[in-house]
């Protein structure tokens, strides 16, 4: 497509003369904004894919897919009987967890903290692989009787360690002639949990299912069961499925998916990755324009070398992939070179995260905030060849009006002037 003689003028247009050292700094800072800004652009999207995934996959390790809830003022009496039929009349249940879910109080000395506490067998613990690896630090041998074990952020805000008792108080409690006595109990402190996720971490505590039922008065019952699925690709489907296999076991119960508990959470997650996405492209959209500005002041300067190459039998198209070069080379390495470090940026960005933390001294990533302990990256190939490819796109459109300036010059015009 190109000849060796258009590829060789255009490497040497491409090399700036001393002369011409404003022309190369504009076409330096043209590489170096296509360079950043496809980085930027792979980096922030990668950080919010991350993010996102991250999010949901912890998410759903700890709640599951869908979650089975009993009517107000009831409970799951027979939930042995659903939890078998979900996992045999439901050919895409992975897991059924029944469990007993109520906010509470807790206290201990003269701190006080509303928490979620949440009753659930041993056994289940160990069939997830995020729960099991949050009570890593803990021996689920020990979870048994009135004991509790407490999110690590929880016990700090608190004040306890491990040994330590904190009292929990219900609302609902009995109902007497003055009124209605608030349930409390005290329960030691077995251990602490770490999921990586703040808002399960400063607020959640577990404690075994008989025990729950005991403090909440529901006899054998459960308040909940919730459904990992094998693939969450066709969850519409096996939501009508656990239905039907609910209400075949005798229960009476809604049902909802993560989508619908965390809708406003990821659909503000997209929109914001989106935003920024669009944001980012005009870092390169500006790179672009110092592209157009630089080569077409190449062309000025080279017209008296345009009219020698037209007069010598160069055509108009020659000249026009001569300077079309010169932009797609800039586009090209730009770009390359934005990709590589776009991608070393993703692969150590928690070593960089750490590292400008302590040269700032202070926290750049609050749990508190972002609800995850660490920074994550999740790239994509597809988000990676999409930036690239506008990244191109745009550097070869912005080649497009200079070359056909230069083409158009009139060789007679050029020398005579010069």
């Amino acid at each position: 497509m190109f000849s060796f003689f258009e590829r060789m003028v255009a490497a040497r247009y491409v090399r700036a003369k001393r002369k011409e050292g404003f022309i190369s700094v504009i076409t330096g800072f043209a590489f170096v904004g296509i360079a950043l800004g496809v980085a930027t652009l792979i980096i922030v999207t990668s950080v919010m894919n991350g993010f996102k995934a991250e999010l949901l996959g912890r998410i759903l390790g700890i709640n599951g897919h869908i979650s089975i809830g009993a009517l107000s003022g009831r409970a799951f009496d027979n939930y042995e009987e659903a939890v078998k039929s979900l996992e045999s009349k439901v050919p895409g249940v992975e897991i059924a967890i029944p469990m007993i879910e109520k906010q509470l109080l807790a206290t201990a000395g003269n701190s006080a903290e509303g928490v979620m506490v949440r009753g659930i067998r041993a056994e289940d613990i160990a069939k997830k692989k995020v729960l099991r690896e949050g009570f890593k630090q803990f021996d689920l041998n020990y979870f048994k009787g009135d004991t509790v074990v407490l999110g690590y952020r929880l016990a700090n805000k608190l004040g306890v360690t491990d040994g330590d008792e904190i009292t929990l108080l219900s609302p609902n409690g009995k109902i007497t002639m003055f009124g209605t006595v608030p349930r409390m109990k005290s329960y030691q402190v077995a251990g602490t949990f770490n999921f990586g996720m703040y808002e399960y971490d400063a607020n959640f505590v577990f404690m075994p299912l008989e025990g729950a039922q005991r403090f909440f008065a529901i006899g054998n019952g459960v308040t909940g069961i919730d459904v990992t699925l094998k693939n969450d690709a066709d969850i519409d489907h096996e939501r009508q499925l656990i239905g039907m296999a609910i209400e075949s076991s005798g229960n009476r119960a809604y049902i909802y998916d993560y989508r619908q508990t965390n809708a406003a959470f990821f659909n503000a997650v997209d929109v914001e990755r989106n935003v920024m996405f669009i944001v980012l492209t005009l870092i390169i959209l500006v790179a672009a324009f110092n592209i157009i500005t630089g080569l077409i002041m190449l062309v000025k300067d080279k017209g008296r070398d345009i009219a020698v190459l037209r007069t010598m039998g160069a055509s108009k198209g020659a000249i026009m992939r001569i300077f079309f070069l010169d932009g797609a080379f800039i586009g090209v390495v730009g770009t390359t070179l934005g990709v590589v470090l776009g991608l070393l940026f993703c692969d150590n960005i928690e070593n960089i995260r750490q590292f400008l933390q302590s040269v700032a001294g202070r926290d750049l990533f609050a749990a508190e905030i972002y609800f995850l302990s660490q920074l994550p990256a999740k790239v994509e190939a597809g988000v990676v060849m999409s930036v690239a490819a506008i990244s191109l796109l745009l550097s070869f459109l912005a080649t497009l009006y200079p070359a056909y300036r230069a083409a158009k010059m009139d060789p007679v015009e050029a020398l005579r002037y010069e």
